[in-house]
Parts: C-alpha cells; structure tokens; sequence
C-alpha cells in the first residue's frame, strides 16, 4: 500500500518504533510452541437467527449505560 505524505521525517522514528516492537516480538521465541485448539462440532453451536432491531441504533448506542468494553483510543 502506497500513502502518500509531504514529509517523511516525521514518520520515521515511529517507523522505526514499529520494526523494534516487532523485533522483540520475534525475540521471544514461540515459533516452536504448539497451538493447542479445542475442536468443537458444529452441532455444539447455536443456530443464527435475525432479532430485528426497531430502534435508530447509533442513538441508544450513544445512550447506553450497560456493561461494555471501550476500544482504546489510537494516537
């Protein structure tokens, strides 16, 4: 993917940032780890059914005072 910017400068040492993390990341020597996966049949899941929503949902969205997770906020 190509994006196009004015300046680059500004943009390399959180480049350099990145290929650091992933750097550790790879240092940290999981390669050879098993993945361990519980194998479930389908019929242990339950069947897809469309509830209808009535309601404008961005509005009781931003309303909602229930128990949610927030995504964090990207600088």
């Amino acid at each position: 993917m190509k994006i196009d910017v004015d300046d680059h400068k500004e943009y390399v040492e959180k480049v350099h940032e990145m290929i650091d993390y992933f750097d550790i990341l790879d240092s940290a020597g999981v390669a050879d780890e098993e993945i361990k996966m519980k194998s479930l049949p389908l019929s242990s899941f339950r069947d897809d059914k469309h509830i209808p929503f009535e309601e404008k949902l961005i509005d009781n969205l931003k309303n909602y005072k229930g128990t949610y997770v927030r995504a964090p906020k990207m600088v």
